[in-house]
């Protein structure tokens, strides 16, 4: 074959490699090797939640005090669970509270009568008396109405979880002034409401969590038509408030413990955690929880904030009273069962 006759055949060869490459994916350019990224371990949460974090919380507040930390929130939390309290624990408290009380002559505040209340829930779920606490009626403050509502919506609402724990009946006002009665305090609670439903400590949008303790406090008066209807308008707005993934954004911030308190509100009144008004994207309050959760039982009060007490306490109780739901228990603050 003569010089020519050769060339043309191998540009015959080329043009049929080519056209027969017609319709075929491209050849790949060339891998480049990047630097591997870095990712986060898998989180391994524990199998019973509760109990993790009840013992977390017994091993960082070995003692519990009178306290809104390290105190009585854990204390209803443990009392409320099933978790094994190591013996005497609710009892050196129960004489911790009793000694303080005493010390004080019976005031624990002159204004803030939340901490009257609070104590009630805690000394309540250990089976004691909260009308001789230090030789001290703690039920008696609350009979006093002008005072208990003196620092705003969260005097009500404590007040009426304190006196609905164990059903008690509200002491005479030897003080003077308005004697105190759960139809004022609900009244007073109805009165404060946005006028886009739900509370708030100041201005004139809802709050999330002093909505959902609004409702936590609202839950057994139900029967009454102005109550569930604030109570519907209240759960729509914190509908409408919970965010894509699950939890609720504040001030800039989702913390847990906002997402605590809804739980804790609708456990209180019977609705259960799938319920679709609280589905968002798949994600359900407990699941957006568990985001704040570390592996040795302990929470967040942010995603990327460190182990926090209170915020624990309140994701505890939280965990407890949709526990409680479950199992067709008593509600958190319906302490009937203790009495």
């Amino acid at each position: 074959m003569d010089h020519k006759k050769w060339i043309a055949v191998m540009l015959a060869i080329v043009m049929a490699l080519s056209l027969g490459a017609c319709g075929q994916e491209t050849a790949q350019e060339p891998t480049v090797t990047q630097a591997p990224t870095e990712t986060e371990p898998v989180k391994t949460l524990p199998d019973d939640l509760t109990a993790e974090c009840g013992s977390w919380l017994l091993d960082t507040v070995p003692e519990a005090g009178y306290g809104s930390a390290g105190g009585e929130w854990v204390i209803l939390g443990l009392a409320r669970s099933g978790v094994q309290v190591p013996g005497g624990y609710f009892e050196d408290y129960f004489e911790k509270v009793a000694a303080y009380t005493a010390q004080m002559g019976g005031v624990l505040h002159e204004k803030k009568y939340t901490e009257y209340s609070r104590v009630i829930l805690a000394v309540t779920a250990i089976g004691k008396d909260p009308t001789d606490v230090g030789g001290f009626d703690l039920l008696l403050p609350l009979a006093d109405y002008e005072q208990t509502i003196f620092q705003g919506i969260n005097g009500p609402v404590f007040a009426l979880l304190a006196l609905d724990s164990g059903d008690y009946e509200i002491p005479v006002n030897v003080a003077g002034g308005t004697q105190a009665t759960r139809e004022l305090y609900v009244d007073c609670i109805l009165s404060a409401e946005c006028p886009g439903g739900g509370w708030t400590l100041a201005g004139a949008e809802a709050d999330v969590d002093i909505t959902a303790m609004a409702l936590q406090a609202l839950a057994k008066y139900q029967d009454r038509q102005d109550v569930m209807e604030a109570t519907e308008r209240a759960l729509t707005v914190l509908s409408q408030l919970q965010n894509a993934e699950g939890g609720y954004t504040a001030y800039g911030y989702e913390s847990s413990e906002s997402i605590a308190q809804v739980i804790t509100a609708l456990a209180e009144l019977g609705i259960g955690i799938d319920d679709p008004r609280f589905v968002k994207n798949g994600n359900t309050l407990k699941d957006r929880l568990l985001d704040f959760m570390e592996e040795d039982g302990s929470f967040r009060h942010l995603q990327d904030g460190d182990t926090d007490l209170i915020a624990t306490e309140q994701a505890f109780y939280a965990l407890v009273a949709l526990e409680r739901r479950e199992q067709g228990k008593t509600t958190l603050y319906d302490m009937s069962d203790v009495r």
